[in-house]
């Protein structure tokens, strides 16, 4: 019997603002569209986060024996920035920059955000569609709003009409804003513009002479908006009404507050009953920004050469860090944070393989199958990561306890406890076993380094500048970079 029919999950849904029991549209199996990247630029910290977030739901709800369809798009054409109303594609602005064609560029990121998520061990989603492999699909809803009478077409631009969407449905239910609210405190904008309404957005724009990506259409050779992608994808590959949507919080508007727009104007139904948001990265206690600097990609964290933290970080601790939060809760990076989250990740590691160190009894002074439904409790309470590692943890203390002679189980129950953290550790968490992989040689690479560190500055202090600065130099030629700062000297890989 699948394991879904004895765990009821409960989710916390953005649209209603409260846990709801999930219950799928068709038993037994799901359907679940995230928003994926916008490939002009290496993916960043805060991108894995949401995109690590839904391979822990898609994983535990495959784990539970559920036939799930995920759906993660590439956004690889019609990104405007304002909605179209100025700015420009992110795609074409990288490709000037760089000199290369515009696919050359999508080409370039969408290689290392799948290389990202595989250092990550991410699952790769059931179907990954682009938004230039799907502009027919795009064309079609364009041409069903207008003859709704929810678009309208202006020099060769269609703009979706809020102010006529709202009459009838509810714009904004989805972020609580409320549409008067929103033409009350929208400043004036130029008199050329083509909108009849601030608050209306782009379905499909005319291509400017300069512009690069076009495609001929009824209204002009041109190119979609951004919102209209997703909800052709979401709805080809999952049905006008199915079970997940989810991305980042910043998504929620005006993006995922437009597909629910489209999707009513054009189908008469809502397109989502459960709509899933992950919140924010800070690093060092202050908002990700590439502007300021304060920012840092994976490929920077997992080679040390970032002047945020002090060292590396492999891909595994990262990952554990970032489950040690619930997805919806805000997550401050920081060296102290991840360096007290390697040494928990390492001590899951050392517990889990001393299982095979313990003697069975004819008694069991924990209850495991108690244990093992705790965990699932945890999961099923809107995914609750850190609550599932608090779990884990209790087993490692009490594995301790076994090997130590303060505690007792019997064989069954040693096989049970074996199983259940095999499934959550690396099933569920999707965490690489590196201990068993020899990567635990990273813990001894530290140690070495740390006693190279402590004889060079042993040397400084002695003026055997010649000793300190062969240790130096040596390491360097081995692809070790040391770096002295005011809290003294840490290392990164080059």
């Amino acid at each position: 019997m699948s394991l879904y029919k004895n765990q009821q999950i409960q989710l916390y849904n953005s649209l209603t603002k409260q846990k709801e029991d999930f219950v799928p549209i068709h038993e037994g199996a799901i359907g679940m569209y995230v928003c994926g990247p916008t490939v002009y630029s290496n993916v960043h910290m805060g991108n894995c986060r949401t995109f690590l977030s839904f391979d822990l739901i898609f994983r535990y709800l495959k784990h539970l024996g559920y036939k799930v369809r995920y759906v993660r798009n590439i956004t690889d054409a019609g990104h405007l920035e304002n909605d179209g109303e100025s700015g420009d594609d992110p795609i074409l602005k990288k490709a000037r920059i760089e000199q290369l064609e515009p696919m050359e560029v999508v080409q370039k990121y969408t290689l290392d955000f799948h290389e990202t998520m595989a250092k990550f061990n991410a699952l790769p989603p059931s179907i990954e569609p682009t938004a230039t492999g799907h502009i027919i699909e795009q064309i079609e809803i364009v041409e069903k709003l207008l003859a709704e009478g929810y678009a309208y077409e202006k020099n060769g631009s269609v703009y979706f009409d809020v102010v006529k969407f709202n009459e009838d449905h509810a714009y904004g239910k989805l972020s609580g804003r409320l549409l008067e609210d929103m033409i009350t405190n929208t400043r004036e904008l130029a008199a050329q513009s083509e909108k009849k309404n601030p608050q209306d957005f782009a379905l499909w724009k005319k291509a400017e002479p300069q512009h690069i990506m076009r495609w001929p259409s009824p209204w002009s050779d041109g190119f979609p908006g951004w919102h209209l992608e997703c909800t052709a994808m979401s709805t080809k590959y999952l049905g006008e009404t199915f079970d997940i949507h989810g991305g980042g919080m910043d998504l929620k508007f005006p993006h995922h507050e437009c597909e629910i727009a489209q999707a009513e104007a054009s189908n008469h139904k809502s397109p989502v009953n459960y709509w899933l948001h992950t919140n924010m990265l800070t690093l060092n206690g202050k908002k990700m920004s590439k502007s300021t600097g304060n920012n840092i990609l994976p490929g920077e964290l997992f080679s040390g050469e970032n002047n945020a933290l002090g060292r590396t970080f492999s891909p595994s601790v990262a990952k554990f860090f970032m489950f040690q939060a619930h997805y919806r809760s805000i997550l401050d990076f920081s060296n102290d944070a991840l360096e007290a989250s390697e040494k928990g990740f390492n001590r899951l590691l050392d517990a889990y393989h001393g299982i095979a160190e313990i003697s069975t009894s004819s008694s069991s002074t924990m209850n495991v199958q108690a244990w093992k439904q705790s965990c699932y409790d945890a999961m099923n309470d809107d995914f609750n990561s850190p609550i599932l590692i608090a779990q884990l943890f209790e087993a490692a203390k009490f594995i301790n306890a076994l090997k130590d002679g303060n505690a007792t189980i019997t064989a069954s129950d040693l096989q049970l406890l074996n199983e259940t953290l095999t499934v959550f550790i690396f099933d569920v968490l999707g965490l690489e076993d590196t201990k068993s992989k020899g990567d635990g040689s990273v813990d001894k690479l530290d140690g070495a380094i740390a006693l190279l560190i402590q004889l060079r500055n042993q040397a400084r202090e002695n003026k055997d500048f010649a000793t300190s600065d062969t240790i130096r130099d040596q390491l360097q030629e081995v692809g070790i970079q040391l770096k002295d700062g005011k809290d003294g000297t840490t290392y990164s890989l080059s």
